[in-house]
């Protein structure tokens, strides 16, 4: 599930033209460009066995669906396994491109030794978003109760670009995205990258 080359065309002047200021004077790009990377083991390895069937992703789907239902356009979506290097090697991969604005990660953010989804991606970033994670689990308690405090939902900032680590359930993914990232990802992706423009 990767573009082609001859597709990843963002460069300044396109970035700059998509650059906006909301109501409140505040800095956004719209529409976003989305990188999604899907973390799983078991869905890795399916799709290695059979590289002619689209590999069955119910959270990357969500994601993507989120997101397009909003306007924006997701321009890669990646498959690895619940692996450290592979996540991190990913998530590093798609921040500094210029044609992506914000990465969401599914998958590998509750407690078992496997998940370290959060883990791989927080050593990347420069900046965290403390309050996403809060806020996220707060929402899921109205859908879970104590189950939420198991979820590890982070996000941060690498290479100015907001990356979002969730759980991989369908559930999870669109009320991360409906409520919560859709909404404020074109700011956040604009404050990122103020300081180039300024």
């Amino acid at each position: 599930m990767t573009m082609p080359p001859s597709e990843r065309h963002d460069d300044t002047a396109e970035t700059t033209a998509r650059r906006q200021t909301d109501d409140h004077g505040h800095d956004t790009i719209d529409p976003l460009y989305i990188a999604i990377v899907t973390v799983s083991s078991s869905r890795a390895e399916a799709a290695a066995d059979d590289s002619n069937a689209a590999p069955d992703d119910p959270g990357g789907d969500t994601v993507q669906e989120c997101f397009e239902n909003a306007g924006h356009k997701v321009r890669e979506r990646l498959l690895v396994r619940d692996d450290y290097a592979a996540i991190r090697t990913a998530v590093r991969g798609l921040v500094a491109r210029d044609d992506i604005d914000v990465v969401l990660t599914t998958g590998g953010t509750g407690v078992t030794a496997d998940d370290v989804s959060p883990e791989a991606t927080a050593s990347l970033f420069e900046r965290e978003l403390p309050g996403f994670g809060e806020l996220f689990r707060s929402l899921s308690w109205d859908e879970v109760g104590t189950r939420a405090m198991a979820s590890r939902a982070t996000a941060g900032i690498a290479v100015d670009t907001p990356v979002f680590c969730l759980p991989g359930s369908q559930s999870a993914c669109r009320t991360a995205c409906e409520d919560l990232i859709v909404p404020e990802a074109p700011h956040l992706a604009g404050l990122a990258t103020r300081h180039r423009v300024e």
